[in-house]
């Protein structure tokens, strides 16, 4: 295997020193070690070219079209073949993000920055990193689903840059997918267009089209087309789940990584209905004066946006035939090996919003919470006390996903494939007066593309200075990251040195793959049974029971 970066910078050094041919002082002179895969590279529409990435030896190919742009009469429909084009396409620009709103009382890492790309409809562009000296290298691919609630995100957010990633011998890929009611948006009239009777999974539809883009061209970029793992975090993740029960996407990818979020979102529900997701958007669009499909298609795009709220994953009937609990509790979704978890503190941001918890509110609000199980949850969730009830209010947001998140893992080991399962527990430094929201959703990301320095995505707003640099932190980047990059490579993701992670099937009902810094990875424990049953009875209330599913499912 070939020395890449830090490493083949620090070998080719001691060689230089150890035969006198220079001193260190000289070595910063020296030529960096560059890719020498073949550049333009041609795809199936054309000749791209690429610029160095940031890390030596990794080559970037920015703004690639995937799709043609969803405009005019192709707003809502899924995506259709990109345009060929002559001579050779400069890669060194990323493409339009899509439309979405700017960070309100925050930063949006999609849209915020001064170097943001533009924002337009035209915006179905993606993005490769690669290490590849030649096309003929067969590299894992790792193919990136940002989250952002369905609402915002790009795939040339400065935190997915993939450089890094890359540089352990992986091809990085990352794409836009259309999102807020541009994305997800239901009408009799497009299910009518549609050869499927289907209309509402649009941003799934990109994402399968991205995949299929990356099955006919990533061997030119040094890639395997056989062995794609794709990787995304809460509403990325949840799409990734939807991928891996869909059929339409059987056979486009090998394995599947989901931070944060699975088919049921971030909780524990029945999935959305295409009848109902088209009842919510004729009412909203009857209220703009638009009664026709024509007359929506018309309409500025960013009024769309912002006077009809997106619906999300719903079952369209097509690329999600059913509900997915279905899918998964009867064995029908793809068979591919997952790698999935969350964050121990998921729920540390929404103590920011509404009235401050009392244990009072806390009581009075069980069943709310709860309904006919309130006693079973404040028996899970006791408190005595303002002070543990302020604390305890935030952990059954981060319980039920971590509780969707086994399910996830266990669904898969029951029909045959490798599942492992983690529980990210580091608490990362904040700025002095930055809400520490310790574990939060998102503060995994910056591990996982081993990127530090980066501006950070809402909420999980750790410190770029002080992690930067910092040996801890690095070590727990480079622990994770090199988990995430051996699972793509091989369907395992231990490695030599690594803490050993069983599979979740390894695992006890109350055992889970704990991922932290100082030596604290490895197994460990994870939510208490009390939780558990909490949230097997929540599942069988709300889902499974309604679908008529055969048994309860559920983690062990």
């Amino acid at each position: 295997m070939k020395l890449k970066t830090r490493a083949l910078c620090a070998a080719l050094t001691a060689t230089l020193i150890a035969t006198g041919a220079c001193t260190p002082q000289t070595i910063a002179s020296a030529p960096n070690p560059a890719s020498l895969l073949d550049n333009p590279v041609r795809t199936d529409k054309g000749l791209v070219s690429g610029v160095p990435g940031a890390v030596d030896g990794v080559t970037v190919f920015k703004g690639i079209p995937f799709a043609a742009p969803p405009v005019g009469n192709l707003r809502w429909k899924m995506p259709q073949p990109a345009s060929a084009w002559q001579g050779v396409r400069p890669g060194d620009t990323f493409g339009n993000v899509c439309i979405q709103p700017p960070g309100e009382g925050r930063v949006n890492p999609a849209t915020d920055f001064p170097d943001s790309p533009s924002m337009s409809e035209d915006c179905l562009y993606l993005n490769v990193w690669t290490p590849a000296d030649s096309g003929s290298e067969k590299l894992p691919v790792m193919v990136w689903l940002y989250g952002g609630a369905y609402n915002e995100g790009a795939g040339s957010s400065p935190f997915s840059y993939g450089d890094n990633l890359a540089a352990k011998d992986v091809v990085l890929v990352t794409f836009n997918y259309r999102v807020g009611s541009l994305g997800f948006l239901s009408h009799p009239e497009l299910n009518a267009e549609s050869p499927h009777n289907a209309s509402g999974n649009q941003a799934l539809g990109d994402a399968v089209a991205a995949l299929q883009w990356v099955k006919n061209n990533i061997a030119a970029f040094g890639g395997d087309p056989n062995n794609v793992t794709i990787f995304g975090e809460s509403a990325g993740a949840a799409m990734d789940a939807g991928l891996v029960g869909s059929p339409v996407a059987d056979g486009l990818f090998e394995r599947a990584i989901s931070e944060s979020g699975g088919w049921m979102g971030l909780g524990i529900a029945k999935m959305v209905a295409r009848e109902d997701a088209e009842k919510r958007t004729l009412e909203a669009a009857q209220k703009i004066g638009a009664t026709s499909l024509a007359e929506l298609r018309a309409l500025p795009a960013k009024e769309v946006f912002n006077q009809i709220r997106g619906q999300g994953m719903i079952v369209d009937g097509w690329i999600i035939p059913e509900d997915l609990s279905k899918t998964f509790a009867e064995g029908r979704q793809n068979k591919v090996d997952v790698l999935v978890g969350s964050n121990a503190e998921e729920g540390s941001f929404t103590a920011a919003f509404g009235p401050p918890m009392t244990l009072e509110n806390w009581t009075k609000t069980a069943a709310q919470r709860w309904g006919d199980l309130a006693e079973l949850g404040l028996a899970a969730y006791p408190a005595n006390d303002d002070a543990a009830a302020k604390l305890v209010a935030m952990e059954p947001f981060s319980d039920t996903l971590a509780w969707h998140m086994r399910l996830f893992a266990e669904s898969q080991a029951r029909v045959g494939q490798d599942a492992w399962l983690y529980w990210f527990k580091h608490r990362p430094p904040y700025d002095p007066g930055a809400p520490d929201l310790g574990a939060a959703h998102t503060a995994e990301i910056p591990y996982v593309f081993d990127n530090l320095a980066a501006p950070r995505t809402f909420p999980g707003q750790s410190s770029v200075k002080l992690m930067a640099g910092n040996p801890r932190e690095e070590a727990l980047a480079d622990l994770v990251s090199s988990y995430w990059v051996n699972f793509a490579r091989t369907g395992n993701p231990n490695g030599a040195g690594l803490p050993e992670w069983p599979r979740v099937d390894a695992l006890g009902p109350t055992e889970v793959m704990v991922l932290d810094a100082d030596g604290r990875s490895g197994r460990g424990e994870w939510i208490s049974q009390p939780r558990i049953d909490l949230y097997k009875r929540m599942y069988q209330r709300d889902v499974a029971g309604p679908l008529s599913l055969a048994g309860p499912g559920g983690a062990k």
